[in-house]
């Protein structure tokens, strides 16, 4: 099952990819980093609300800071924050009542040289976290589809 989100989050990708070399200057706004999606509420509930989210986030970063190929953009950072803000988005995203206090995606991810192999492997950790907080695949793919789309303003490389 895990191929199938992996390969639908790869076409999504591909689909999604900006026309603009990544850099390129464009005129368009930058995105709400958290639009509000409340029909995602009974979503927001499978992943434990807010405090679901926030352990969600420990083990993230725990995978994160393991993964070799993830560790060079998360070992140097305020992890804490990081895992907070993240946790703010996505209950944001899945309808809660939270406020995302971050930055915008361009803004939070300049100067990391961000490829679409690193949001992809990113998203995999991110799978593997779910996984192992046995969040229903229903529930992390409405998640990730509502995350997909950020790959324009995080990758910039």
């Amino acid at each position: 099952m895990k191929l199938n989100r992996i390969t639908l989050l790869a076409a999504t990708l591909l689909v999604l990819s900006p026309l603009t070399p990544a850099g390129a200057e464009t005129s368009a706004p930058i995105p709400n980093p958290a639009p509000a999606h409340p029909e995602l509420r009974p979503v927001l509930d499978e992943f434990g609300g807010h405090e679901g989210l926030k352990a969600l986030m420990d083990d993230f970063m725990v995978i994160l800071l393991d993964d070799p190929r993830m560790r060079p953009f998360f070992e140097q950072v305020d992890q804490q924050r990081v895992k907070d803000k993240l946790a703010e988005q996505f209950c944001v995203i899945l309808g809660g009542d939270c406020s995302y206090t971050g930055m915008d995606m361009v803004e939070a991810h300049a100067g990391m040289e961000v490829r679409h192999a690193d949001f992809n492997i990113l998203v995999e950790d991110l799978q593997i976290a779910m996984d192992g907080r046995d969040i229903p695949t229903r529930a992390q793919n409405k998640l990730l589809a509502k995350l997909a789309p950020m790959h324009r303003e995080v990758i910039n490389r």
